[in-house]
């Protein structure tokens, strides 16, 4: 959406050094707060089927431990880079404290195309940046997960591969895992389904029926495509979503369980090549701006700045990505009585779950999935409510209020454990 990717960790600093001036932190808690406490960058080598080698580059980014263990994602991109990776483990510890779950943030990445790689190579990659980053991660310090093109069978190498350094299995080092070896059932819609709560949420206090409201969804994969299927049991029209091969609209309706169907055929899970009667395409750029109650944008970083923001034409937007939206867009929006629902908020479904699957695994006791859906929908309403009380209370936008209730909980945190030694 710019020519010029903007810098996603300047970002997550202006929007906590906008928190933290609200709340009056002092300067030395907040010197603490903008920064990650911990980065390990990692080159390792990885051998492929015709038997060249080559050399992938690997981060782990642990941004704050002050509430407990961390938690993060692990994503495969060609574009991943350190500051998106500082970034998103600090967007992770705002979003742990704001859901109220005993976690710090952290994040990781890869920088690959995971869609260039065989199956074997695949796994070689994942074992070999497991074995890297094993000094870090430990079901007591850090529990990685999924996130952008890494997936459960991927949890599942990561775990094997740490447990056979252990010898013995290492249930809970990871989340996110497939439920044969100790996943949490509920655990694969997760986000995707605080999105949709979200949504509703936000319906209900704004007198919305939802059955009424017409429904834009960018991305297909595990969180959008999700999103959009549990939003159309809703009763909501989802008119428009997108993946990387571009954008598929239609004014009536699609047919998501149909268009779900179909990636599952696809060998890389994409829409390409999807047709039916009444359905148009177009770019994720023009999928952006189409007329909509709600927008969900469940792709990357930056899809909303200065530049087309003005253009935007939703009443809402429910962030199921994590940084869609600049500061300058968020600015725009304000000013043009756009609600967002931020990402802190939205897309905390995953880490909700992956939490449960945490604790499960610490006790080898598995819960089934209403228990695991209705204690996620317990712990989202009531982050949502929370988040609208202090919006309303000091007047700012949801993504403020999100993050005044987010850094004062880590702040106290820091505050009351003191500066070792």
């Amino acid at each position: 959406m710019t020519s010029e990717r903007e810098n996603p960790f300047r970002i997550a600093q202006q929007q906590f050094d906008k928190a933290a001036d609200l709340l009056d932190l002092p300067d030395d808690v907040r010197e603490i707060l903008r920064v990650p406490q911990r980065e390990l960058t990692v080159n390792f080598p990885v051998k492929f089927d015709n038997g060249s080698t080559k050399v992938f580059t690997g981060y782990r980014v642990q941004h704050n431990l002050g509430r407990g263990p961390v938690k993060g994602g692990i994503r495969y991109h060609p574009n991943v880079d350190i500051d998106e990776v500082r970034a998103l483990a600090m967007w992770m510890t705002w979003k742990c404290a704001l859901v109220n779950i005993p976690y710090g943030g952290a994040k990781g990445g890869v920088v690959v195309d995971p869609a260039n790689l065989s199956m074997g190579e695949l796994e070689r990659l994942t074992r070999r940046f497991a074995t890297e980053i094993s000094i870090l991660i430990g079901p007591d310090k850090d529990i990685p997960a999924p996130d952008v093109n890494t997936t459960p069978q991927i949890m599942a190498w990561i775990m094997d591969t740490i447990s056979m350094h252990q010898g013995h299995t290492v249930n809970a080092v990871i989340t996110g895992k497939p439920v044969q070896v100790g996943g949490s059932l509920g655990r694969n819609d997760a986000t995707g389904r605080g999105v949709s709560l979200m949504v509703r949420e936000w319906a209900r206090n704004n007198n919305q029926n939802v059955e009424q409201l017409n429904v834009v969804v960018q991305g297909f994969g595990n969180v959008g495509g999700v999103a959009a299927a549990l939003l159309e049991e809703m009763g909501c029209r989802v008119i428009a979503v997108s993946d990387a091969t571009g954008g598929y609209v239609r004014r009536g309706g699609l047919d998501i369980k149909a268009m779900r169907e179909y990636t599952a055929r696809h060998p890389r899970h994409l829409l390409e090549g999807y047709t039916a009667p009444g359905v148009e395409q177009l770019t994720n750029t023009e999928l952006l701006e189409l007329p909509c109650d709600v927008l969900v944008p469940a792709a990357l970083e930056n899809q909303f700045t200065e530049l087309n923001a003005p253009r935007i034409r939703a009443k809402v937007i429910v962030e199921g990505a994590n940084g869609p939206t600049t500061p300058d867009a968020d600015a725009i929006f304000e000013d043009r009585g756009i609600t967002v629902v931020p990402d802190i908020l939205a897309n905390a479904g995953g880490v909700t779950v992956s939490y449960f699957e945490w604790v499960q695994g610490l006790q080898e006791f598995f819960w089934t999935e209403r228990e695991v859906n209705a204690q996620l929908e317990r712990v989202m309403v009531n982050a949502f409510q929370q988040a609208l009380r202090k919006a309303q209370e000091w007047h700012v936008p949801l993504r403020t209020a999100a993050y005044l209730l987010a850094v004062e909980r880590v702040a106290h945190s820091t505050m009351t454990r003191g500066i070792y030694p």
